[in-house]
Parts: structure tokens; sequence; C-alpha cells
């Protein structure tokens, strides 16, 4: 028997805000907030990113971001550089004092949730999350067959 679709998202649903819920545990310890931790994970790899790919990346419209980064910026954990390829663009990186509390912050939150799955369930569940994101997300068409009478289809 078939699962329904309810089922699935009750179960991701569920999933997720129990991880939020012990992820701010250790958030809140830190003085950190879940979109920021977002944000400094996103500059943690040191590449420099825009302002679009962050708010994308922290689940953030551009107005609640722009006051997020001007509050890392203020806690001089992240500054803000024109990108050196588009003048008009503004790149974000981590200072190097956000770069440490980066790894602070990240051990303690792989401390926390480490125990959780063993290493192959990990990887498993992160394989099929990332399918699933990117069969939904995919280039923005319906891929339940439903798509030639546009049903399931934002207008």
């Amino acid at each position: 028997m078939a699962t329904r679709p309810q089922d699935l998202l009750q179960l991701l649903t569920r999933a997720e805000r129990l991880t939020t819920r012990r992820l701010q545990h250790v958030l809140d310890e830190s003085g950190c907030s879940l979109e920021a931790w977002r944000v400094l994970a996103l500059l943690a790899d040191g590449q420099g990113h825009n302002m679009t790919a962050i708010a994308d990346c922290a689940f953030l419209p551009p107005p609640s971001l722009t006051k997020l980064m001007d509050q890392l910026v203020d806690q001089n954990w992240v500054y803000r550089r024109t990108d050196p390829a588009d003048r008009r663009r503004i790149l974000a990186q981590l200072t190097p004092r956000g770069a440490e509390f980066w790894r602070r912050l990240d051990r303690d939150v792989r401390g926390e949730l480490a125990p959780l799955l063993g290493r192959e369930d990990d990887e498993q569940l992160r394989a099929l999350l990332s399918r699933l994101g990117d069969a939904l997300d995919g280039d923005g068409e319906v891929t339940t067959g439903r798509a030639a009478n546009g049903v399931g289809r934002a207008r």
C-alpha cells in the first residue's frame, strides 16, 4: 500500500522541528540564532557569497537578511566587500573572529547531533533528502506526470 503524501510531510516536519529544538539548545548557549547559524555555515567555506545566495541558504526574505547581516557585522563575525567581478554586488565573508566562532559552534553542534544516527544512516539520510530536494526543486517543472493539464503548477 502506498503511503499518503501527508505521511511523508508529517515525518519530515516532525524530524525538522525536533532537530531544530535540539540544535537551538546549543545555539542559545552560544548566543546564535538558527538563521545566523545557517549564514555562518554557508560563509564558512571562505568563498564569499552574495546576498541572494545567503538569503536562499538561510530561508530569509531580503529585509530580514539585511537586519541579520547588520547584526553579524556588528558582532565582528562577518564583513562585507564589493565583488571584484561585479562592483554592483556585495559579498559577505567571515572575519577571523567569525571563523573561530564558527569552528567552536560547529564542533558543539556536531557533538550534539552526531549521536542521533550512525555514520551509515547519516549518509543514507543525507543522500535521500538531497535526492528528494533535487526532485522537488528540479527546473521548476512538475514531475508528477500531471503537468500537461497544469495540476499542481503555480500560475
